[in-house]
């Protein structure tokens, strides 16, 4: 019998990084202890925040618990850094298995209705902020050369 939760995608991707994320824990001791335990604790998090956000009925509770496990995975690919540079994990097989983390992250975000990405909003900055202060281009050259040809738009630029 399948329950719920067992049905999307997400959760079975997440419940296969939790099993590697295991299979790769097992082997880290001394100076890696304190990140394998954040990471056994931050992917095994996952699937029961997917479990519970699928069985919210509100909007607000299932983006909640959708969110919740979209930072988790977010956190295991971090942690993944810190091992890879530590030389406790394959560079090569972190960035496969961090690829499936962003997979998991962006389903994690259609699912909860929002979208997967950092944004800065415009009013942030203020009002009077242009983001492109050279109006006459999108680069950093103008076309004021005797010779017709791209020139630097500060003298002495290469």
């Amino acid at each position: 019998m399948t329950l719920g939760h067992e049905k999307p995608d997400v959760y079975r991707l997440s419940i296969g990084h939790v099993a590697w994320v295991y299979e790769k824990a097992n082997g880290l001791a001394g100076v890696h202890r304190s990140a394998r335990d954040q990471w056994l604790r931050a992917s095994q998090s996952i699937p029961p925040d997917i479990a519970e956000g699928n069985g919210k009925t509100a909007g607000a509770d299932r983006r909640r618990y959708f969110e919740i496990a979209r930072g988790s995975a977010l956190e295991c690919a971090a942690i993944q850094d810190a091992l890879v540079v530590g030389k406790a994990l394959d560079r090569g097989e972190s960035r496969q298995r961090k690829t499936e983390l962003d997979r998991m992250a962006a389903m994690l975000s259609r699912l909860g209705g929002r979208g997967y990405q950092v944004r800065e909003e415009q009013e942030v900055c203020g009002a009077d902020f242009d983001p492109d202060p050279d109006p006459d281009s999108d680069s950093d050259f103008d076309l004021e050369g005797p010779d017709g040809e791209p020139q630097p738009s500060v003298p002495g630029d290469a």
